[in-house]
């Protein structure tokens, strides 16, 4: 009788009580695990809006859809996760599940459940319940098998819900891989050579901790944290991870627009984070509409709901906030160690029994058998509540500010700047993530084990800075350093982004007296460099020495930092400022004996140095931008061809994606690309290229909401919201994305209707 009773209400208000436009595809499925009948709209950009009698089903149906479009993605993410790769992928992997088992939670479950809101582990049981409901379906032959599981020999995994909450290896944490740079920098270096290669914000004199030796450092330290942390890359049907690069600082941008300064009276919220890029993306776009929860946004795939978007009554975005929420902890020779061991499952070979070390700071993650010390890691992902995004679960429901706060106060991982808008007109900023509180030392370096810098608990995040409704009218973050001067705790001081991206952002947004959601979408689209602007200034009044110094200096002459694709100074510049003028610096600067543990410096780093003069004389500047010149021009040369008026940055710079797993005789078919792309990292159109300078990095999603006028939104995924490429909605939106256009982000009933393609009503299997 009740579920009898559901079934009408869903009726009463789905599509069979509206007309349903012409074209749409109409299917049915019955699926175990559900209670109630539901419906998934799915519309022209892929983007499914579902339907269901409780938040419970909702959730489930969302588990189904993201396994429907990206069950190898998630598939691969858990099994990186968990540890269980060599158990699908051979003995090649036992290593790597090793590592990522170190990072795991391993706390009580019973206290990590409860530090997320209420209803938050029934959501997340009904999630994965969808999930293996559309892996039964694969295993039944009654969908296709994704077609990497074909060619690796595997088969998808089915979940628990503590997967989802134990993983903590993709919770964005730093700061260790800088502290283990510096470190080994100031072995044999010398302090004041720091602002060099690493800006410390707020400043502060850089100090080695009391017992600790920089030069006990070793080289291979880093290595078990990139495998148990690091992105899977499929190359040849062998799994290789990308180094871990201290400088390589994925950012974001958000900003909020009060109703007063607000071309629609409604306050505006846009956001668009940026992470590598891959294929299929990071994001996945979702709505959930229940009777007693409504959602919709972008959020990780494996994850239940979302990270960023909306609810009827309030909207979020994010942006990395840079809390230090690890230190590297060295133990003495003869450390008392806890060893656990476990039984990693191989592929074609017996299981293998491994030993995880752990001390009371952490994870063991090097022990040097020349000196004795062990490695461990201290980090605040292994306190209840500090599964990555996952408490974005209390701001599902948030009705205003006030619980916005309140989803604030749990954040644990990431650190964010937390975004926020309500439909009553307010708006507001506050970061959050756990904050350890040191008994000692700053987190710029590795510190001796004992005592003396210890952790003595987390900040209460009652502490963390807000603003609430500022004069201005807006606040905007792209990972900048934006904490209030004179904030009395420390938070973290060497992961900050340099200022190009914010500058660019508050030009833009200040020279307006109404801002609206088209100028949103053009600012997320914006390839203008401050940052660029600040590095063409120092050549002013140089003369060239050379032929090529002379073109440089000429094409660089009065160019305004624009990076569009068809810019020849903007080709020459990135080239220039990332490979050349930072390596010139680092050579004249620093002492030959120290350049091999010095790394390099960044443009964000060095152009300080180089506009206040220190370190350099006059001379000595003038000679690093000027040789540095010279070599870019043979190097645009060599790249783009002899002719400077032919040069183009989109040349070099382009979108180019390729699946992680090459699978002969389908690789021209799921390849994406290329297209020519503007923007670099320092723009707020933020495209990071790689060493060959394709787009490495940039806007995974693009969101614009139109505060309580939901309908009004608009987003992109790129490049499309399936990783099947027989999809149509597996490359549909990368030419959109591209060329810096949006899909409608429906909110209402009758809105997704006009927006849909397809639509599959589900009902349960009993």
């Amino acid at each position: 009788m009740m579920r009898s009773l559901v079934a009408a209400l869903l009726i009463a208000g789905g599509a069979s009580a509206q007309a349903v436009p012409p074209g749409v595809m109409q299917e049915s499925r019955q699926l175990p695990g559900l209670s109630a009948p539901g419906e998934i709209v799915i519309d022209h950009a892929g983007i499914p809006h579902i339907y269901a009698a409780n938040a419970r089903d909702g959730f489930f149906l969302q588990g189904y859809a993201v396994a429907r479009d990206r069950l190898w993605q998630i598939d691969l993410w858990r099994k990186r996760g968990l540890g269980r790769l060599a158990a699908s992928f051979g003995p090649a992997f036992v290593a790597q599940d090793r590592a990522a088992r170190l990072f795991l939670y391993r706390g009580d479950m019973a206290a990590e459940w409860a530090a997320y809101a209420p209803g938050a582990k029934g959501w997340t049981q009904g999630f994965v319940t969808g999930i293996n409901a559309f892996i039964a379906e694969v295993e039944a032959g009654r969908a296709p098998l994704p077609l990497e599981f074909a060619a690796t020999a595997t088969r998808p995994e089915r979940w628990q819900a503590d997967d989802v909450v134990r993983i903590r290896s993709n919770a964005l944490a730093s700061n260790l891989a800088s502290e283990v740079a510096r470190a080994r920098a100031l072995c044999g270096g010398d302090v004041k050579l720091e602002p060099l290669r690493r800006t410390i914000e707020p400043a502060r004199p850089v100090t080695i901790p009391k017992g600790l030796d920089p030069c006990s450092i070793p080289e291979k330290l880093l290595d078990d944290y990139a495998l148990g942390t690091g992105e899977v890359r499929l190359d040849g049907g062998t799994l290789v991870l990308a180094g871990l690069d201290p400088d390589n600082r994925e950012g974001s941008n958000n900003w909020v627009i009060g109703p007063g300064r607000s071309a629609t009276g409604r306050p505006i919220l846009a956001n668009d984070p940026h992470r590598a890029h891959s294929i299929p993306n990071l994001r996945y776009l979702s709505h959930i509409d229940t009777p007693e929860l409504q959602i919709a946004g972008a959020g990780e795939p494996a994850l239940p709901g979302i990270s960023f978007g909306h609810n009827a009554d309030a909207a979020w975005a994010i942006t990395i906030f840079a809390i230090d929420q690890q230190d590297l902890v060295v133990n003495p020779k003869a450390a008392k160690l806890t060893e656990v061991r476990e039984t990693i499952d191989v592929k074609g070979e017996a299981p293998r029994d491994v030993v995880l070390k752990f001390s009371s700071d952490g994870p063991i993650i090097h022990e040097d058998p020349a000196s004795g010390r062990s490695f461990a890691l201290r980090a605040t992902w292994d306190r209840p509540g500090a599964s990555a995004y996952f408490n974005a679960t209390w701001a599902f429901q948030a009705k205003g500010w006030s619980d916005f706060l309140v989803a604030r106060n749990h954040w644990g991982a990431p650190p964010l700047n937390l975004m926020f808008a309500g439909r009553d007109g307010d708006i507001g900023w506050a970061p959050g993530g756990f904050v350890p509180v040191r008994a000692a030392g700053d987190g710029l370096l590795p510190v001796p084990a004992g005592a003396a810098y210890r952790w003595t608990g987390l900040l209460d995040a009652r502490v963390m800075p807000v603003k609430h409704n500022p004069p201005e009218g807006w606040i905007a973050t792209a990972n900048e350093m934006n904490l209030p001067a004179g904030y009395a705790h420390l938070l973290g001081l060497d992961s900050w982004a340099d200022r190009s991206r914010i500058t660019r952002i508050s030009e833009v947004i200040g020279a307006k007296a109404k801002f609206g959601i088209t100028d949103a979408m053009a600012l997320q689209n914006d390839a203008t460099s401050p940052m660029a602007r600040r590095a063409v200034a120092l050549l002013a009044g140089l003369a060239g020495r050379s032929d090529g110094e002379r073109t440089a200096l000429a094409l660089l002459a009065g160019w305004d930092g624009h990076e569009g694709p068809d810019s020849a100074a903007a080709a020459l510049y990135e080239i220039w400022a990332r490979s050349h003028l930072p390596a010139a610096a680092v050579k004249a600067i620093v002492p030959a004996a120290m350049q091999a543990n010095f790394g390099r410096t960044s443009i964000g780093a060095l152009l300080p140095v180089l506009e206040a003069g220190t370190l350099v004389t006059p001379d000595q500047r003038s000679a690093i931008l000027l040789e540095s010149l010279g070599s870019a021009v043979a190097e645009a040369s060599r790249l783009l061809g002899p002719d400077p008026g032919r040069w183009r940055w989109g040349a070099l710079h382009v979108a180019d994606f390729k699946p992680a797993l090459p699978i002969a005789g389908r690789d021209a078919e799921r390849r994406v690309g290329p297209l020519p792309i503007g923007g670099s990292g320092s723009t707020p159109m933020a495209m990071g290229p790689a060493a060959d300078w394709h787009v490495a990095s940039g806007a995974s999603v693009r969101l614009v909401m139109d505060v309580g006028a939901w309908d009004n939104s608009m987003a992109i995924n790129t490049p499309g919201q399936s990783g099947d490429p027989a999809s149509p909605h597996y490359r549909d939106l990368f030419p959109r994305w591209a060329s810096g256009n949006y899909v409608p982000f429906a909110w209402s009933r009758p809105r997704v209707l006009q927006e849909a393609e397809r639509i599959i009503t589900v009902n349960p299997l009993n």
